[in-house]
């Protein structure tokens, strides 16, 4: 509780300088409250980062993977891997790759998503398609799309359409088109150029950096 302490000079006023008092406390509780209300915004940022961050975790482990194919036999494994760098017993440098689900992934990092493709089947297969989405609150990293004998096309409505890179567009709310950026890729989409044979295998992969 506290006890207010009065000056001298206030003593003399009708209400013994009480006014002041109760105008200072509430000044002083509305300096409170505002910053409980600033406290609160930060905790509810730092609520909302942390959410952000868990769903990418949540991402890396079960990021879905699309493939198509005239023959259903291409078996597909996918990995997200963050480069980390460490120093070897002679001194030099060395740059490894480890599981992004084991590893602390911050905004500003950047992930590497790789698919593997294994055709399992008995007969080539034909026409095979391999589609990926860049996950949510990640942005696709400019000419990070790798894929050796394939054709890489890329969306920006969600896997709708897909195409080169120089001919993708947005429509902003004012009904102008633009050229879409690497920012604005939802989805990736590697096509074979030649069937897979039996017992083929190769893979394709991309870089996507934390917002």
């Amino acid at each position: 509780m506290r006890i207010p302490c009065l000056h001298p000079e206030r003593r003399n006023r009708p209400d013994g300088g009480l006014s002041h008092l109760v105008a200072t406390d509430s000044a002083v509780k509305g300096w409170e409250n505002h910053l409980t209300e600033k406290e609160t915004k930060m905790n509810k940022t730092k609520r909302n980062k942390a959410r952000i961050i868990i769903s990418i975790m949540f991402t890396l482990l079960l990021l879905p993977t699309a493939v198509r194919a005239q023959q259903q036999s291409i078996e597909l494994k996918s990995v997200a891997e963050v480069e980390v760098v460490t120093t070897n017993a002679q001194g030099s440098k060395e740059v490894n790759r480890v599981d992004a689900s084991k590893s602390k992934v911050v905004p500003g990092d950047t992930v590497i998503f790789t698919t593997t493709y294994t055709n399992v089947g008995k007969k080539p297969a034909e026409q095979v398609v391999i589609t990926n989405p860049v996950p949510d609150h990640m942005n696709y990293v400019d000419l990070s799309a790798e894929g050796k004998g394939t054709k890489i096309d890329f969306s920006v409505d969600k896997g709708k359409s897909y195409g080169d890179p120089d001919k993708l567009t947005l429509t902003d709310a004012q009904g102008m088109k633009r050229k879409a950026g690497p920012a604005d890729y939802t989805d990736i989409r590697w096509t074979l150029i030649k069937p897979l044979p039996t017992g083929g295998t190769g893979s394709v992969s991309f870089r996507a950096k934390l917002q």
